[in-house]
C-alpha cells in the first residue's frame, strides 16, 4: 500500500525488520497457514518506517538519545524520571501528514472491505519483539476496543510512548539490547468478539517442565487481556501431539478454572474501553470451549509449532456472536525451548506442619522470606532482596521491582499468567492462584514456600527446615537396570518426567479414584437406585455434569491416567488396577452399600478376587473403559496394566477373561498384562504364571508379609518385618530365574532398594529388570543401582 502501511496479508516472516515480529507473524500465518483452516483476524502493519518518519519529522531522535544516556544504568536510580522525560517527548510531538494520511486510508479501506463497523485492536510490535531469544512479552502496550482513525492514531501514538516504559527501557539493558536500536511497528488488528465469549493462551510445549508431548491451553470467559495478565484463574487443557496428529482424541486431560471476572467492552467514557464485570455462577461452572473447540485450536497450534519449526505462545478467541475461533498472536517460547537439564535438584522439605496457603506451582524449589504485600509500584519501595513478594496479580510494570524478590505469590492467575512468565524468565518460584494470599498473610510475616510437590505450591507459616540436593543428570542415566517410579498423584507426573528415569513401574489407581473421584463405583453403575439421602446428593454434586454417570467414572479415570501417560511417553507406564481393601472401599460416597464387613481386609476380598466377582465386575468394566480410552482412543499405548494380589493361575485365567469381555485383550493394540508377585503362589507357580502374564511386579511389602507370616502393620511383630531375610530374597531370586527362562521381566516396587543399597545390590546381581522408586527416594535408589552394577562389573559376591 505504502512504505508506511503494509496489510497482513502481504506480510511473511521476511518483513520482520519492517514491522516487527508480531506483525510479521500475523502475516505468516494468514498467507502460509490459512489454507490448513487456521483463521486470522485481518489488519494491517503501520511500518517501522512511520515510526522512523515520525522521528525525524519531530526532529526528536537525538533528544531522546541525550536523555536515555542520563540514565544511571547500574543502579537505575533515575529510571523512572528518565522514562517519563521520554514519553513526554513522543506525547508533545505529532503525525507527518503523509503518516497520518496513510493510516486513516488504509483503516477505511479495511472497514470498507469487510463492511462492518468493528472495534480494534492496536499492538505494538517492536523489531526485536516475538524473537526466539528475547519474546518483550508484557513490555510494551497494547489497546483494546478501538473506534475509528482519531482514536486508532491516539492508540499508535500511545504505542511509540510504550517504547521508553519504564520495563521496556529495564528489558532492553536486562538484554542487551541498545536503547535506539529497537524499533517500532504498529498492527491494527480487527477484534474478535471475545468479550461475549471467551480467550486464552496455549503453548505448544508444557509452560512449566518443557514437555514436548503435550500442548497447554487455557481459557477464560471475555477478553484474553484478562488471562494475560493473570487475572483469572484460568480453565486449563492438556492435549497430546501424537493423537492430534493422528486425528484421535488428543484431549487427555482437563481441569475447571473459578473464572470469577471477565473483560468486556466499556462504554469509552472517561478513557475506560475494557471494564471488569463479574461472571455469572453457570459460567464460572462451564468450560469456555467445548471438547471440539479445543481439540481445534490445539491442531492448529501443533500446525503453527510445526510451520514455525519450534515450540510457540499462541493467543486464541472465540467470538461469541459467530462462535468462530481465531489465532490473535503467535510468539516463540523463549524459556524452556532454551534449557538443557544438566542436573536434577532435589529439596526435602522437615515438617509435618499445615500449610496456610495453595495454588499452583511454578518451579520447583522452596525458599524462605519475609512477605511483602504489593498492591501497586507505590508499594515498591518496601521490597528488599530476598522477600517474597505477596499481591493479587503482577503486570509488567513490575518486573524491575519483581528481581529483588525470591518467591512470588498471587491470588488470581494461572501459568500463562504474567507472574508465571516472569518468575520463570528470572529463574524463581512462584505460587499463583491461591485466591486470598493477600488476605491470609501480612506484611513481614516469615513463610516458607515450597514448589517441590509437583503441580500444587505450598505456603508454610514460619521459617522451616529443608534439604537441597543437586546431582549431575550424568551420573543418574549410565546404569543398565532401569529405575522407574512409585506413582500415586498424576498432579506430580509432569515434574517427575523431567527426572531420569524408564518410566512408572508402579501407577496407583486407588489415588484418583478416593481423591479425585472420591465414589464409589459400584454407585455409580446403581446411581438410579441409591437410597435419596445425603451420600447420594454429593455423588449427584460431583456428577453433575453428567446424565450418564458411568462416564465421570470413566472420563475422569482416564484423565488421571493420560496425564501421567503423555508425561513419560513413550516410557511405559504400568498402571495397576484398582487394589482397595474392603474396609478402603467402604469410606467411598456409596461404598459401605456394596462392601462386606471382613474382619481381615488385608487377606480377604481384594485385588484379582473382586473383578471377576458379581458384587465387583462392573466396577471392574469402568475401570477396564477407561484404560481402553488411554489406550486406543487417546493412543498412549504406552500404558500397560497391572493385577493386583492374584492367588491361582484360575483366577488369573479369570481376570484375563473378564477383561477380554470388556475391551481389553491381551496383544491387542500391544497390550501388555502384569501382575504383582505379591504372594508366595506367585513365586511358587512363577512358571505358569509368566505364561499367562507379560511381566512381573514384585510387591516386596505383601510379599515380605506374605512369607514371613506377619502383619507389617502390627507394632509388636513389626521389628521381624525385613526384605532382607533369607526365605523372602530366596522367593525373589526364583521369580527372576523362572520368568527369565520364560522371556518374561520382572521388576520390584519398594522402598527396600533405596533405603538399603545391599538390597539394590542383591536385585542387580541377580537380574532385575527393573526398580521402582518411590519420588523421593529415585536419586537414592539410582545411586544404589549405580554402585551395584559397578560393584558386579568388579565380581564383588553380594549374597
Amino acid at each position: 500500500m505504502s512504505r508506511y502501511i503494509i496489510p497482513f496479508g502481504n506480510l511473511t516472516m521476511a518483513n520482520l525488520a519492517e514491522v516487527g515480529g508480531k506483525n510479521a507473524s500475523l502475516g505468516e500465518m494468514i498467507q502460509k497457514l490459512s489454507s490448513l483452516g487456521i483463521q486470522v483476524p485481518d489488519g494491517y502493519a503501520i511500518t517501522v518506517r512511520a515510526f522512523a518518519e515520525f522521528l525525524r519529522y519531530n526532529n526528536i531522535s537525538e533528544l531522546l538519545e541525550r536523555t536515555l544516556n542520563e540514565l544511571d544504568r547500574e543502579g537505575l536510580s533515575n529510571l523512572s524520571d528518565i522514562g517519563q522525560r521520554c514519553r513526554d517527548i513522543i506525547q508533545r510531538s505529532r503525525f507527518p501528514d503523509k503518516v497520518k494520511e496513510a493510516i486513516e486510508q488504509a483503516h477505511n479501506q479495511l472497514v470498507e472491505r469487510h463492511g462492518l463497523n468493528p472495534s480494534f485492536a492496536i499492538r505494538s510490535s517492536a523489531t526485536a519483539e516475538d524473537s526466539p531469544t528475547a519474546s518483550f512479552a508484557g513490555q510494551h502496550d497494547s489497546f483494546l476496543n478501538i473506534h475509528g482513525t482519531r482514536e486508532v492514531l491516539q492508540a499508535v501514538q500511545q504505542c511509540y510512548k510504550s517504547l521508553f516504559n519504564d520495563r521496556a527501557i529495564k528489558y532492553r539493558i536486562d538484554n542487551n539490547f541498545a536503547d535506539m536500536q529497537v524499533a517500532i511497528s504498529v498492527g491494527v488488528q480487527i477484534m474478535v468478539r471475545s468479550d461475549r465469549g471467551s480467550a486464552g493462551v496455549a503453548f505448544t510445549i508444557e509452560p512449566e517442565n518443557g514437555n514436548e508431548n503435550l500442548i497447554y491451553v487455557t481459557g477464560a470467559w471475555g477478553l484474553g487481556e484478562s488471562v494475560v495478565q493473570g487475572a483469572v484463574n484460568t480453565d486449563e487443557f492438556y492435549l497430546f501431539k501424537p493423537a492430534l496428529a493422528a486425528n484421535k482424541n488428543g484431549l487427555i486431560y482437563r481441569q475447571l478454572g473459578s473464572k470469577q471476572q471477565m473483560l468486556v467492552y466499556g462504554d469509552g467514557v472517561d478513557g475506560k474501553n475494557t471494564v471488569w464485570q463479574e461472571t455469572t455462577p453457570a459460567q464460572r461452572d462451564q468450560y469456555v470451549l467445548t471438547d471440539a473447540e479445543v481439540k481445534k485450536i490445539g491442531s492448529w497450534c501443533a500446525e503453527i509449532e510445526n510451520h514455525y519449526g519450534m515450540p510457540m505462545d499462541i493467543e486464541w478467541a472465540k467470538d461469541g456472536i459467530t462462535h468462530q475461533l481465531y489465532i490473535v498472536q503467535a510468539r516463540p517460547e523463549t524459556v524452556h525451548s532454551h534449557q538443557r537439564k544438566l542436573s536434577v535438584k532435589e529439596y526435602t522439605l522437615d515438617t509435618n506442619a499445615l500449610p496456610i496457603l495453595s495454588g499452583k506451582a511454578v518451579g520447583s524449589s522452596v525458599v524462605s522470606g519475609k512477605v511483602k504485600i504489593v498492591k501497586s509500584l507505590a508499594d515498591g519501595h518496601k521490597v528488599e532482596n530476598g522477600d517474597i513478594i505477596v499481591a493479587d496479580i503482577t503486570n509488567p510494570d513490575w518486573n524491575a521491582l519483581l528481581r529483588r524478590a525470591i518467591c512470588i505469590v498471587t491470588n488470581k492467575g494461572g501459568r500463562t499468567s504474567h507472574a508465571s512468565i516472569i518468575a520463570r524468565e528470572l529463574g524463581i518460584s512462584a505460587v499463583v492462584g491461591t485466591l486470598n494470599a493477600t488476605e491470609i498473610l501480612m506484611d513481614d510475616q516469615v513463610v516458607t514456600v515450597s514448589c517441590a510437590n509437583g503441580d500444587v505450591g505450598l505456603v508454610y507459616n514460619g521459617k522451616l527446615d529443608w534439604e537441597e540436593k543437586e546431582t549431575p543428570v550424568r551420573a543418574l542415566s549410565d546404569i543398565h537396570t532401569k529405575p522407574m517410579f512409585i506413582l500415586s498423584d498424576p498432579q506430580k507426573a509432569l515434574f517427575l518426567a523431567t527426572y531420569p528415569s524408564a518410566g512408572v513401574g508402579l501407577l496407583r489407581m486407588e489415588f484418583t479414584i478416593s481423591n479425585s473421584l472420591q465414589i464409589h463405583p459400584m454407585a455409580l453403575v446403581k446411581f438410579d437406585s441409591l437410597p435419596n439421602n445425603t451420600e447420594k446428593k454429593q455423588i449427584e454434586a460431583l456428577t453433575r455434569h453428567y446424565a450418564n454417570k458411568k462416564e465421570f467414572f470413566v472420563d475422569k479415570l482416564a484423565e488421571s491416567i493420560a496425564l501421567v501417560a503423555a508425561a513419560f511417553y513413550p516410557k511405559e507406564v504400568i498402571v495397576r488396577m484398582s487394589d482397595f481393601k474392603t474396609n478402603e472401599y467402604a469410606k467411598l460416597l456409596g461404598g459401605k452399600l456394596f462392601e462386606p464387613h471382613e474382619e481381615n481386609p488385608m487377606l480377604g476380598f481384594r485385588g484379582a478376587s473382586r473383578y471377576y466377582n458379581e458384587r465387583y465386575r462392573e466396577g471392574f468394566g469402568l475401570e477396564c473403559a477407561a484404560i481402553l480410552k488411554v489406550r486406543d482412543e487417546m493412543m498412549l499405548t504406552n500404558v500397560k496394566v497391572m493385577i493386583p494380589f492374584c492367588r491361582t493361575l484360575e483366577e488369573g485365567r479369570k481376570v484375563i477373561e473378564v477383561m477380554k469381555s470388556f475391551g481389553l485383550e491381551r496383544r491387542k493394540n500391544g497390550l501388555e498384562i502384569y501382575v504383582m508377585a505379591e504372594i508366595p503362589s506367585n513365586i511358587l507357580q512363577a512358571k505358569q504364571f509368566a505364561q499367562m502374564f507379560d511381566g512381573f511386579s514384585i510387591g516386596s511389602n505383601d510379599l515380605t508379609q506374605l512369607t514371613l507370616g506377619l502383619d507389617r502393620d502390627s507394632e509388636i511383630v513389626s521389628d521381624i518385618f525385613d526384605e532382607n531375610n533369607d526365605a523372602v530374597k530366596h522367593q525373589i531370586r526364583h521369580l527372576i530365574d523362572r520368568a527369565h527362562e520364560q522371556g518374561v521381566k520382572v521388576g520390584l516396587c519398594g522402598q527396600a532398594p533405596s533405603d538399603y543399597p545391599e538390597f539394590a545390590a542383591f536385585l542387580v546381581q541377580h537380574g532385575i529388570d527393573s526398580i521402582a522408586f518411590n519420588p523421593d527416594a529415585i536419586i537414592k535408589g539410582i545411586e544404589n543401582i549405580a554402585l551395584a552394577e559397578v560393584m558386579i562389573q568388579h565380581t564383588v559376591d553380594i549374597p
